[in-house]
């Protein structure tokens, strides 16, 4: 791998890799108001909550790269200790680039993008129609990270209000499919959080798991399964006792065993069917033999995929005994 020493790089060198592997990153569409009541309107892709209790969201509205000055948003925040922060959708991504502009003190990115302020109930700062997660916030901290060129201003911002657009919630819940927010990567790239792009990962359901150092090597090296196979196996919570694993497999075995020459014709159409219960009787029958086979693998493989990790634990444990 190639070594970077950020101290020996230019800051918008160390820049460029960090955004660009860091991501997606969630983006905060920020709504301030100065001291004399002038509108501004920023998105801050360093944004990310911090705690639900109290909430408290963060953001870094960073230093200008060429002359090391302060932002609107920055100095908005810290005279007025209040802001609304919003999502970002697919929807609105287009009109929040124009908000990114560094446009004038002055200007109304409000009225530059074609967003449209809406009052909010706490605080001055208008929120923003589009968006469909709005929250009102007030300053709680604002941390400088440097005084150099992009350097970092953490702003900890507590939630006071949110309001959410009922559009998006599925049984209570704000769904991803549905919210559709974006994310930024690197240069001119964003990430589209919906659709194909998102997938399940559940929690694990116990306070304990196997873990990856009693899956078999034979498993770890496998071509055919993959690190989700591994780790869904890794995620169960013990081990079958060899007494449950001695009984499960006498209960596995057929009694009229099947024919050597109709045995791969059979096993070709139960995998189609992905049945790996028989499957695996199937193994019994014509390969007593104690090591894990490729035909082992396609049956872990299926039942990890079916959500039956107890009858892949089994299925290895019985293939692993001597």
């Amino acid at each position: 791998m190639k070594m970077i020493d950020p101290q020996e790089l230019p800051p918008a060198q160390v820049y460029r890799y960090m955004v660009g592997a860091i991501g997606p990153r969630p983006i905060a569409l920020v709504a301030t108001c100065s001291a004399d009541g002038e509108r501004n309107l920023a998105p801050f892709s360093f944004f990310n909550v911090f705690s639900p209790n109290p909430p408290v969201v963060g953001f870094s509205p960073c230093r200008r790269g060429r002359d090391k000055t302060l932002k609107d948003t920055y100095h908005n925040l810290v005279a007025t200790q209040e802001c609304t922060v919003q999502v970002v959708t697919f929807d609105m991504a287009e009109q929040v680039n124009i908000a990114s502009t560094e446009f004038d003190a002055s200007v109304d990115e409000f009225q530059k993008s074609g967003l449209t302020p809406l009052p909010s109930d706490l605080v001055t700062p208008p929120r923003v129609q589009e968006s469909p997660f709005q929250m009102e916030c007030r300053l709680q901290q604002m941390i400088p990270l440097g005084d150099q060129a992009i350097s970092g201003n953490l702003a900890l911002c507590e939630v006071i209000r949110m309001h959410v657009d009922e559009s998006i919630l599925v049984d209570g819940l704000i769904n991803p499919h549905r919210i559709d927010v974006v994310g930024r990567n690197g240069q001119n790239f964003y990430t589209r959080a919906s659709g194909d792009a998102i997938f399940e990962v559940p929690r694990p359901a116990a306070r304990t798991a196997v873990g990856y150092e009693h899956i078999p090597q034979a498993l770890k090296d496998s071509q055919l399964l993959t690190a989700h196979h591994l780790t869904q196996l890794a995620l169960f919570p013990e081990l079958p006792s060899e007494k449950t694993v001695k009984t499960w497999k006498e209960g596995m075995r057929v009694s009229s065993p099947v024919a050597a020459e109709v045995a791969p014709v059979l096993w070709e159409e139960l995998k189609q069917n992905k049945d790996y219960q028989k499957l695996f009787q199937l193994i019994l029958q014509t390969d007593p033999s104690p090591l894990l086979t490729d035909e082992l693998e396609c049956v872990v493989q299926l039942a990890v995929d079916a959500h039956d990790i107890e009858f892949a634990w089994k299925a290895i444990a019985c293939c692993s005994q001597t």
